[in-house]
């Protein structure tokens, strides 16, 4: 890790053809170089913390004008790296930004890593490490519920229940110590029994917490849904229905899609990958056969099938060899009748002796579609979570930490049935106590850290 003594700057807004440029500095040199390369009414060392000040970007140099701009004086510790910070806004585009990040290098500042300013945030205790975590969720949301749940975990909601949790072990540890070190003094003494009922209330509130994550990694990440079918089923309209976008090109030719189609929709606030793929069929075509290839392979890897089967031709060979490829994914597969507009109760009837449920839809008439988006939303929380106040956890890392200090708290559970000492139980219990303490930055190595903020973007 760098220096965290010296000064960093860097361009915190998209870099490209924009109206402004926000560039950040951050560090104790940081009012310093600002008051060297500054021109307004007053030195910029005059002016109050937290107000922003009219004037000019000057090169000490020569005195040349680099540009007009509006610049954030910010004083320690009531900043976001609780350093002195100093924000400039600048005109946009790549020209403007750089010539003043290159006058700030000269003066001596250095070029922030990726995510140096929210590591900065953390080591300086600003934020804890979960909540440094939610930051990079909340920019790379991409619905308005994914938006809120990092939302909430940056305003701390997940580290206030793990630190509930982990604080139950901590109690847990000092009254077995204060039994063990001062058996002469009057204190209420704990016992394997008492010791294991409060192991079993966290642990239940461990597994809740675990359960979460299945809906809460699809609300961060997003969750794929497979679009399959025989040729002509309706399989790329459907993709252009749901994403309202004339993405996949739709014809009456059988074998149009021959590649993989990818399209991001938010249904009932869920980011959603819809996957257009080719119609599996036996073909000579040396392509369609490539994008049948690839439609077998999606099939495998995404965590939804939509199966769609067409009312206008019934129930034929095509698909049946279709069921025959995905009855190892059951679990995931929903079936969908298509073109129920145009198609008689016979050809219906053929379908359903086949598949007893379905969803009927008819893409062309604009039928059925919401009853699939809620559908795919059911499927998604299959256990009916309450994202609005449950404490969702979105991250693997958290999740895996969760698990490994269950198997401390069953550990110890397990040591208490088998009649052993309290001081061996405590081991296990400081060893789940730790795990939790690594999700919010109690307990954390240093590669830990700059494996996080590496996944940052520069200038965050």
């Amino acid at each position: 890790m760098k220096n965290r003594m010296d000064s960093i700057a860097a361009i915190s807004t998209a870099v490209g053809n924009s109206g402004i440029s926000v560039i950040r500095i951050s560090g104790p040199d940081s009012f310093v170089v600002a008051e060297g390369i500054f021109k307004g009414k007053g030195s910029f060392s005059s002016f109050k913390s937290h107000t922003i000040l009219y004037g000019k970007k000057i090169d000490p140099d020569n005195g040349s004008v680099i540009d007009e701009v509006l610049i954030t004086k910010m004083a320690a510790p009531k900043t976001y790296t609780r350093e002195d910070v100093v924000e400039i806004n600048c005109h946009g585009g790549y020209v403007t930004a750089s010539k003043i990040l290159e006058l700030l290098y000269r003066q001596g500042i250095r070029p922030a890593e990726a995510g140096e300013f929210t590591k900065r945030a953390f080591m300086n205790g600003r934020i804890d490490l979960a909540q440094a975590e939610a930051v990079m969720d909340l920019i790379s949301s991409r619905t308005e519920k994914s938006s809120k749940i990092a939302l909430s975990q940056l305003e701390g909601k997940l580290s206030v229940e793990v630190n509930r949790l982990r604080q139950g072990l901590v109690d847990i540890l000092a009254e077995i110590e204060v039994n063990l070190d001062y058996p002469e003094y009057d204190f209420e003494e704990i016992t394997a029994e008492k010791c294991s009922v409060r192991l079993e209330d966290i642990k239940e509130d461990l597994k809740i917490l675990i359960e979460s994550f299945s809906f809460g990694k699809i609300l961060r990440e997003g969750m794929e849904v497979a679009i399959i079918g025989k040729p002509n089923a309706g399989k790329s309209s459907l993709l252009n229905r749901l994403s309202r976008k004339n993405r996949a090109i739709v014809t009456d030719i059988p074998g149009t899609t021959r590649d993989i189609l990818e399209e991001y929709v938010n249904i009932h606030g869920l980011p959603i990958k819809l996957i257009d793929t080719a119609g599996l069929r036996q073909t000579d075509d040396r392509v369609e056969k490539i994008g049948v290839e690839k439609a077998l392979e999606v099939i495998d890897s995404s965590d939804l099938i939509h199966l769609i089967l067409d009312a206008k031709s019934g129930f034929e060979k095509e698909d049946k060899d279709i069921l025959e490829k995905v009855g190892q994914y059951s679990d995931k597969t929903l079936f969908v009748v298509n073109k129920t507009d145009a198609t008689d109760p016979e050809k219906i009837n053929e379908i359903r002796n086949k598949i007893p449920e379905f969803l009927e839809i008819s893409v062309l008439e604009d039928s059925g579609i919401n009853a699939l988006e809620c559908e795919i939303y059911k499927f998604v929380n299959k256990s009916r979570m309450d994202t609005d106040n449950l404490v969702l956890v979105t991250n693997a890392r958290h999740k895996m930490l969760l698990e490994e200090a269950l198997e401390g708290i069953d550990a110890a559970k397990s040591a208490i049935d088998k009649g052993m000492t309290l001081d061996i139980i405590s081991m296990d219990i400081k060893s789940a106590a730790d795990k939790l303490g690594e999700i919010t930055g109690h307990m954390v190595s240093e590669e830990v850290i700059l494996n996080i903020f590496q996944r940052f973007c520069v200038g965050k």
